[in-house]
């Protein structure tokens, strides 16, 4: 079988043609102007190949198809077409074309002389785009010759909790989507018409910015199609201060007040018993306190040694320093409520102690979060990092090693990767500073709401 010629579109290109025309054309005609790659996204990016590679071990026994680089899929579909001529059973990265289309698949199946289609997703449910994405696979694959039994999105389960050995046939749940894919055929075929027109012309699509920027994905040409753009289209709006509104939040308040803040890493596979795909595992908290209005500010800190420390520490710790009574404040009161949840379904021994913590929660985002404190600089978005800033110039989080929860997470879930000692002393008072800086912000900006 001859090489056929190079595809005019793949399944990424077609997705990102779906999206928005122009995203599509500056990939193909203007790459250099791609926003560079942050490392959260490079961090996901390795995730969603570190569950493909760990799903093919729940079909043993494949064989590899996928090309040696990005430059040679022509030669992938190629080696696809002898395999399945040969009469293998299974095949990892399986690649097709047809009409200039090109789509592979993660794993093919083949039982009882029919063939199964399963496309990984290192995410806990199918999503919309996926079946968008799995028709266009199915489009490719059909029209190649291959009749398709049933085609799956093999998603992680989030109701496996990881309890000794790692148990792939419950990590894994096959969802079939044929009836959907089927159904989208004629549009997907349409689509691949739009876009090969689109790009044959090679003149750049007029297209403004707007929502479909974010979705379904985030649009890595943003900083291209936004750079002239930002100050017409964003309206920050004007002062808003409701001081009756602010009176009554304040008036919840019982002392003493805590100021409370959790850091937390999470992987798509479970690596320690108790923990499900994405669980969010506490490692640090920062913990300030004040006895009463007008009163000193103390501080105490928790940060594990290493991902592997038991969470009872964590718990034990927190409740020790947290006293009985007063309102413990937080900044988006649902993400330490949910942690807090968890952990008193993991420690029952525990469970009546963190009841009481979760009914003395309080959100300080609130006030900001229904404007009723709001500057222009927060720049329409009532997150801590807009916020502080607005309020407190002085005290910045970009004049911290680590500044953002991201990178805290990142850094200590490859703290024991590091076998440098005065770099893990570096990486640790980083830590403990991006998590202080958390609390203590909540500590000043209570004090700019009271002198309202």
């Amino acid at each position: 079988m001859q090489l056929p010629q190079r595809h005019i579109l793949s399944k990424s290109t077609f997705m990102y043609g779906s999206q928005c025309l122009k995203r599509l054309w500056l990939h193909k005609f203007n790459p250099s102007v791609r926003d560079e790659e942050d490392e959260a996204m490079t961090a996901l990016f390795q995730s969603g190949t570190d569950v493909g590679l760990l799903a093919q071990k729940r079909y043993y026994g494949g064989i590899d198809a996928s090309p040696v680089d990005a430059f040679h899929y022509q030669q992938s579909v190629v080696d696809t077409a002898n395999l399945i001529a040969r009469g293998a059973k299974v095949i990892y990265e399986a690649a097709f074309q047809f009409d200039g289309v090109l789509a592979a698949m993660d794993i093919m199946v083949k039982r009882k002389d029919k063939w199964y289609a399963y496309e990984v997703k290192s995410s806990t449910s199918v999503k919309e785009p996926y079946l968008q994405d799995a028709a266009l696979q199915y489009h490719v694959i059909t029209n190649s010759g291959i009749e398709l039994e049933d085609i799956f999105i093999l998603h992680l389960n989030n109701k496996y909790i990881l309890n000794g050995e790692l148990d792939l046939q419950q990590l894994f749940s096959p969802t079939s989507i044929i009836e959907q894919v089927r159904e989208r055929q004629e549009s997907v075929a349409l689509k691949i018409e739009e876009l090969k027109n689109m790009l044959a012309t090679k003149q750049l699509p007029e297209i403004s910015v707007g929502p479909h920027c974010n979705i379904p994905y985030s649009c890595d040409f943003q900083g291209y199609c936004f750079k002239d753009k930002k100050p017409e289209i964003l309206d920050y709006g004007v002062p808003s201060i409701d001081k009756e509104g602010i009176a009554t939040f304040l008036g919840t308040l019982k002392y003493p007040l805590y100021f409370l803040d959790f850091e937390t890493w999470c992987t798509p596979i479970p690596e320690q018993d108790g923990q499900w795909p994405y669980r969010q595992m506490p490692f640090q908290f920062s913990l300030h306190s004040q006895q009463e209005e007008g009163g000193a500010i103390k501080h105490c800190e928790y940060l594990a040694e290493n991902k592997t420390t038991n969470l009872l520490l964590f718990v034990e710790e927190l409740l020790q320093n947290i006293g009985d009574n007063g309102s413990i404040l937080v900044y988006n009161k649902a993400f330490e409520n949910t942690r807090l949840r968890e952990l008193k379904e993991q420690f029952p021994q525990y469970e009546q102690a963190i009841s009481i913590l979760q009914d003395r929660l309080v959100d300080l985002m609130t006030p900001f979060r229904t404007k009723q404190y709001y500057l222009p600089e927060m720049e329409g978005s009532y997150s801590i990092k807009q916020v502080l800033p607005a309020l407190i110039p002085d005290l910045r989080y970009d004049d911290l090693l680590i500044s953002e929860g991201g990178e805290a997470s990142s850094a200590f879930y490859n703290l024991d990767k590091c076998q440098d000692t005065d770099s893990i002393a570096e990486i640790r008072t980083a830590l403990l500073n991006y998590c202080q800086l958390d609390t203590y912000a909540m500590v000043k900006i209570l004090e700019k709401l009271k002198q309202v």
